[in-house]
């Protein structure tokens, strides 16, 4: 029996799920971001400025879709002013975590602090605008296992899509991200990592995760800043990016699709069909040199063309002992594409 693993109704909706604009430390209004993605083929925006919720509805119309979010921060040497604690702050650990909500009603931020923690950039500015429980107290934000497990589940709680973001640029290690718990999804590529050189486009952080047990999506997002012209050589924008699934075109469809996995992130290539049958699984993409099958066990497959061709399609294989597995495209400049990681109670029956 045949069993799609991105579904196969609906149509694929390009979105950048990590942006930053002017109103934190971006350069772009969210008006001149909307402008310049929509030419590109985007969508959906999911407005993410540093430690501040403010919806852009106002964008959304029957083409483009503002998700609302932000992110959030945190350093194992944070203070108050942001001052190093006998190191620079280009040495600390830290973690960004983007709240998408899933709901476009939702515009109350969640880990809140009425004076604490820094708005970056321009955001300071806009601090009034923020909405808050005002009967819940100031929330301490601590850098630990703990707190940002604590974190991640007061967002999911508070109904936001919680996405683990840039690990490379964090530099946190295995010891660290192994044991978050509470996140919908890990941010595979990072565009302003990638851009930089940074150690942003991170599968391996990926199977780290699923192969720890903690059965998560993968998304792709810009983190653009756009202090390099979009129209310059090392802008971020344009660099990472998700393909959301739906049946229908409105925030809740997409939001709905996001949380049900129905995703894949990408670098440029791209995944028309994923599905499971017989014993195998099948992929349909956009021309590519080469597509691997990524299990939870040392097993691996690839498919390529023999006389170095493009292919379109690739079978593989599964067996019972591949715990989970996941694909991944590569195009003729080397750039990927990334499906979620599959359990394979999830399709084999």
């Amino acid at each position: 029996m045949r069993k799609y693993l991105l579904p196969k109704n609906g149509k694929f909706y390009k979105a950048n799920l990590h942006s930053h604009t002017n109103i934190s430390d971006g350069t772009l209004t969210p008006e001149q971001a909307k402008k310049a993605y929509m030419e590109k083929g985007y969508s959906i925006i999911a407005f993410t400025d540093h430690n501040i919720l403010l919806p852009h509805h106002d964008l959304s119309d029957e083409n483009f879709i503002a998700l609302s979010g932000y992110e959030l921060d945190l350093y194992e040497g944070w203070n108050p002013e942001f001052i190093p604690n006998g190191k620079s702050y280009l040495t600390w650990k830290g973690c960004h975590i983007n709240f998408i909500a899933l709901d476009p009603e939702n515009d109350t931020q969640v880990c809140y602090h009425r004076t604490k923690y820094r708005m970056i950039g321009n955001g300071e500015k806009y601090r009034h605008l923020a909405k808050f429980d005002a009967s819940l107290p100031d929330y301490e934000r601590h850098y630990s296992v703990k707190g940002i497990n604590d974190i991640m589940k007061i967002g999911r709680e508070n109904g936001f899509y919680v996405v683990y973001n840039h690990p490379g640029w964090s530099l946190e290690n295995y010891n660290d991200y192994v044991n978050y718990k509470g996140m919908h999804a890990l941010e595979i590529c990072n565009g302003a990592g990638i851009s930089m050189g940074m150690a942003d486009y991170c599968p391996h952080v990926y199977d780290d995760i699923l192969r720890s047990g903690n059965r998560i999506s993968c998304v792709g997002g810009d983190d653009n800043h756009n202090h390099t012209p979009l129209d310059k050589e090392g802008s971020e924008s344009f660099t990472a990016f998700t393909m959301i699934k739906a049946e229908e075109f409105n925030y809740k469809a997409i939001t709905d699709a996001m949380v049900k996995g129905h995703l894949y992130a990408s670098q440029g290539p791209e995944i028309e069909e994923l599905y499971y049958e017989d014993g195998h699984i099948y992929v349909k993409t956009s021309p590519a040199k080469k597509i691997f099958l990524t299990c939870g066990t040392r097993r691996s497959e690839r498919a390529i063309d023999p006389d170095g061709k493009d292919i379109t399609s690739a079978t593989f294989r599964v067996t019972p002992e591949d715990i989970y597995i996941r694909v991944t495209v590569v195009d003729k400049d080397g750039n990927s594409a990334n499906t979620n990681g599959y359990y394979l109670d999830e399709f084999v029956e």
